[in-house]
């Protein structure tokens, strides 16, 4: 199966997993593990990677050696906000450049603000930052982050830690069909039927957080999720069969059969 690429690195997992809301760090190094993710995010304003050398680090439960990083700016309300973020994160990270941008509306919703996530990426590209950017569903912003330089442009399926799923994927699908970035779903995914949903629409991969960490049993769920990624990408590869409305087809030949 080819890999995901992004900013130019291949990736084998397709499904990008998040550090935060676990009981413990070993309880999410369980989790990553479960799930086969190689790409996990980090919430720099809320885990320690080393900003607090007295407390347990995020570094030494997940070592960079083996995972990629993708520092994100959850709980930033400006671009101001966002960048300064994401500079600490280089400087913390020896010059880590891939980084995923989220600016946020209010903290109620969690919806981006897309005039402010676009002032931010437009800084952050110009700075040699590989933005990876969480995003509306809006095929129209999505294709102008991918003009701006963005590596991945990523729409929410629904409002971040909701659980409710794929509430549009019609729009996902006119940004699928038109970007030649990484589409990747990001919020919204509860449950495994979710993430297949996901990709068997096409999309190149799924990022998720409390689908796993708040889930009764999260290395399960992790595991199930795994599976549920690479089942829909299989599914979109082979290439479903038709709809046919108020039509049925024998499912065994018709042709040759013994008469009464």
């Amino acid at each position: 199966m080819t890999p995901l690429v992004i900013a130019g690195r291949s990736y084998t997992s397709r499904l990008l997993v998040g550090t935060g809301k676990y009981q413990d760090f070993a309880q999410t190094r369980a989790a990553i593990d479960a799930s086969g993710a190689e790409i996990v995010t980090v919430a720099i304003r809320r885990t320690n990677i080393g900003q607090d050398p007295g407390q347990p680090s995020l570094l030494d439960a997940l070592p960079p050696s083996r995972f990629t990083y993708l520092p994100n700016t959850a709980g930033c309300y400006t671009a101001e906000d966002a960048i300064r973020t994401l500079r600490l994160a280089r400087e913390l990270l020896d010059g880590h450049d891939l980084v995923k941008l989220e600016v946020l509306g209010d903290p109620q919703s969690l919806y981006p603000n897309m005039v402010e996530t676009i002032k931010a990426a437009q800084v952050l590209v110009g700075e040699g930052f590989k933005v990876m950017v969480y995003c509306s569903d809006d095929p129209i912003i999505a294709r102008q982050l991918e003009d701006i330089g963005c590596v991945a442009v990523m729409p929410l399926a629904s409002l971040i830690g909701s659980g409710m799923g794929i509430l549009n994927p019609w729009n996902l699908q006119i940004i699928i069909d038109r970007l030649k970035v990484p589409v990747i779903v990001d919020a919204g995914v509860g449950t495994a039927s979710d993430a297949t949903i996901a990709m068997e629409l096409g999309c190149d991969a799924v990022l998720m957080n409390t689908a796993i960490a708040g889930a009764a049993n999260p290395v399960l769920m992790a595991s199930a999720m795994r599976k549920a990624v690479e089942a829909g990408r299989e599914a979109y590869l082979a290439g479903r069969m038709p709809k046919k409305a108020y039509q049925a087809t024998p499912s065994s030949p018709t042709a040759g059969i013994i008469g009464t």
